[in-house]
C-alpha cells in the first residue's frame, strides 16, 4: 500500500539512531540515565488528582464534552491570564480548550494554509511548528535563532516577498530548546511586524511558570495590539505536572480561536470532563506546588551548570524552561558527540539537529530527572572525559 505523500515527505526520526544504541546498552546491563526527554519526574500535585477523581464518580462527564471545552474551565483560564499577566481574555469567544497543546499547535497549520503559502518557523524549534505546515501543504521559511542575537529572530532579515506570503509567524519564549527569553518590546516589534504582513502570530508559551532567579516572563497578549494579531498556546502540563493529562489551551484574536474552534469540532470532540475540572482545580487552587517546582528545577539548573563548567564548557544559566543548552565540543556533530557521551558514560543527550538545522553545534540536558540521577550523570561524564577544550 502506498503511503499517502504527506506522510512520506515528514522528515526521518532523528533520535532513532541513538534509542537503538540505548535499547542495545540496556540490553547488555548498563545502567543508562536519561537527560534527553523534557517529560516532568515529580507527580501531579494532590489536589488536582484529587478533583479528578471526585470528577470522574460524576455521570455527568462520562458523556461526550463540547470540542471547545467547558465555559468553566475557559473562564479559569480567563481568570488566571488577568491575575498572572493583567490580560483581559472573554471565555466565550477568546479560549478554547486543547486536548494538550500540542494537539492545536498541530492543527492551526490546516486553518490557515494553503498550499503555496507559507509559515515562519524558528530553527532550532520544536518540531511540530513545521510538521503542521508541511502537512498542510505549505512551505517553511527558517528564521535561525543563533547564539549571536540571543536566539530571538531578526525580522528584518526576512525578504518581503516572503513576508507578504507568509501566513503565519511561530514564536516559542520562553524558548524550547534553547532556554532563551523575550521580552515586552520583543513581542512588540513582534505585533509590529505582523501588522505590516498581514500575518498570524502564533506564540508557544508552555513554559512562561518555570522561571529562576526571580525572573518573571510575560505573555505576548501583553504586547498591545497582541490580539488583534495572534494567540497564546498554553498548557498545564510543565506548570503542574500534567504532560500525561493532555489539557491545554489557545487564547487571544477571536476570530481565530472561532476557526481553530470550528476545525476541532469537526476533528474531535473535546477534552474529557473531568480532566478540565481537574485543570480548573489547578489554576485556582494553591500555587505552592509551582514555587516548589521553581524551586527543584533552580537546584538542578545549578548542578547542570557547575557541572558543564566543570567540563570546560562556559555557559550562563537559564533563567526559564526546564533545559540547558550548550556547544558541542569542537570537531564533534551533535549526534556524534551524543552517541559518544552515550558510550563512554551511559547517559543520554539530546542533539541539538534535532531541532533544526541551526541546532546543529548544540546539545540539550532535561531537568527532568531525580537529583541524585543528575548529580551521578555529571560524576560519570567528569570520570570519562575530564574536561574538553574550547578554543
Amino acid at each position: 500500500m502506498k503511503v499517502a505523500d504527506r506522510v512520506a515527505a515528514l522528515p526521518a526520526y532523528l533520535f532513532a539512531r541513538i534509542e537503538q544504541k540505548i535499547e542495545e546498552l540496556k540490553n547488555s546491563g548498563v545502567d543508562v540515565i536519561s537527560l534527553g526527554i523534557g517529560d516532568p519526574d515529580r507527580p501531579t500535585p494532590p489536589h488536582i488528582v484529587q478533583a479528578l477523581k471526585e470528577q470522574a464518580d460524576n455521570p455527568e462527564n462520562h458523556r461526550y464534552p463540547t470540542s471547545v471545552g467547558l465555559l468553566a474551565f475557559r473562564q479559569a483560564v480567563a481568570n488566571w491570564y488577568q491575575g498572572r499577566f493583567g490580560v483581559n481574555l472573554d471565555p466565550r469567544s477568546e479560549v478554547v480548550t486543547l486536548i494538550g497543546s500540542k494537539e492545536g499547535i498541530g492543527h492551526i497549520a490546516f486553518c490557515y494554509l494553503n498550499p503555496g503559502d507559507i509559515a515562519l518557523i524558528p530553527d532550532p524549534g520544536y518540531p511540530v511548528y513545521g510538521i503542521g505546515s508541511a502537512l498542510a501543504g505549505a512551505e517553511n521559511y527558517i528564521l535561525p535563532l543563533t547564539a549571536e542575537r540571543h536566539f530571538l529572530p531578526d525580522f528584518g532579515a526576512i525578504p518581503a516577498d516572503i513576508a507578504r506570503r507568509a501566513k503565519l509567524l511561530w514564536l516559542n519564549y520562553p524558548n524550547n530548546p534553547t532556554g532563551a527569553t523575550a521580552d515586552l518590546e520583543f513581542f512588540q516589534s513582534a505585533v509590529s511586524f505582523a501588522r505590516s504582513y498581514d500575518l498570524i502570530i502564533c506564540h508557544d508559551a508552555p513554559y512562561t511558570e518555570v522561571t529562576f532567579d526571580g525572573y518573571v516572563a510575560p505573555s505576548f497578549l501583553q504586547a498591545k495590539g497582541a490580539k488583534a494579531v495572534g494567540i497564546e498556546f498554553h498548557s498545564l502540563s510543565k506548570t503542574y505536572n500534567m504532560t500525561g493529562w493532555r489539557l491545554g489551551w489557545a487564547a487571544g484574536n477571536p476570530e481565530v480561536i472561532r476557526t481553530l474552534g470550528t476545525l476541532k469540532s469537526n476533528l474531535d470532540s473535546g477534552a474529557f470532563q473531568a480532566v478540565q475540572y481537574a485543570g480548573i482545580a489547578a489554576l485556582e487552587g494553591p500555587q505552592d506546588c509551582v514555587r516548589e517546582m521553581r524551586q527543584v528545577y533552580q537546584q538542578r539548573r545549578d548542578i547542570v551548570i557547575e557541572g558543564l563548567r566543570g567540563l570546560g564548557w562556559q555557559v550562563d544559566p537559564p533563567r526559564a524552561t526546564i533545559y540547558a543548552w550548550a556547544p558541542v565540543p569542537p570537531g564533534y556533530t551533535s549526534l556524534e558527540f551524543a552517541e559518544l557521551v552515550l558510550e563512554k558514560a551511559g547517559v543520554v543527550i539530546t542533539q541539538g539537529i534535532g531541532y533544526g538545522a541551526y541546532g546543529e553545534g548544540f546539545f540539550r540536558i532535561s531537568l527532568t530527572i531525580p537529583t541524585e540521577r543528575l548529580l551521578e550523570a555529571f560524576r560519570r561524564l567528569k570520570e570519562a572525559f575530564g574536561a574538553f577544550v574550547f578554543d
